[in-house]
């Protein structure tokens, strides 16, 4: 479990940085782009360069001998796993960088994603509204007309969305992303496409 700022003793400075700031650092070369959202996320759309370490598997030591003297630029889909993987990863008042917007923001800003040449399945995201939606109104119907404790099936989607939204861990998109539809693609070559 990483240690505290307070535990360190001086508090991480992290520092927001531009779609053109990261750019032209990791042109120059001294810079590792750490994506710490899922292997799924990643699978779907990514930065060309960057390295996935998901948040929910976070080990700040292992990426430190990874990239040696090299700076560090974490991102995720928005910018909030990536602020919390930077004040994990800083050490000792260290500067630690996380990319302003996510990769939302990078494209926003007009660059270019990786993606998958086939992609003919849905996004993971869409998979779970889909799901979670038909488990929600299944519920429901069956609460109403068969039994009120099948009303249970929708409070308890209803607790894991909140949950997913709260923590950044969804389950039912890690047991989508391992069906046999979603996982027989994900080796297929990328292609560069803008937003």
């Amino acid at each position: 479990m990483p240690m505290s700022d307070a535990a360190r003793g001086t508090p991480t400075q992290t520092a927001d940085v531009s779609p053109d700031l990261l750019e032209s650092w990791m042109r120059a070369g001294d810079t590792v782009l750490v994506d710490v959202r899922e292997d799924y996320e990643h699978a779907e759309e990514r930065i060309e360069g960057a390295k996935l370490r998901p948040l929910s598997a976070f080990d700040a030591r292992a990426i430190r001998s990874e990239v040696g003297d090299r700076r560090v630029v974490f991102h995720c889909r928005s910018g909030k796993r990536s602020l919390d993987a930077a004040k994990q990863y800083g050490q000792d008042g260290e500067p630690t960088f996380h990319l302003a917007g996510g990769i939302e923001g990078w494209k926003a800003s007009g660059r270019a994603v990786l993606r998958p040449v086939s992609t003919p399945r849905l996004p993971i995201m869409r998979q779970v509204q889909i799901a979670a939606g038909a488990l929600v109104a299944i519920g429901v119907v069956l609460g109403v007309t068969v039994s009120p404790w099948f009303l249970g099936i929708s409070a308890f989607v209803g607790c894991g969305l909140m949950f997913a939204g709260f923590s950044g861990w969804c389950g039912m998109a890690k047991l989508l992303a391992a069906m046999p539809w979603n996982t027989a693609s994900h080796a297929s070559k990328a292609a560069e496409i803008g937003r």
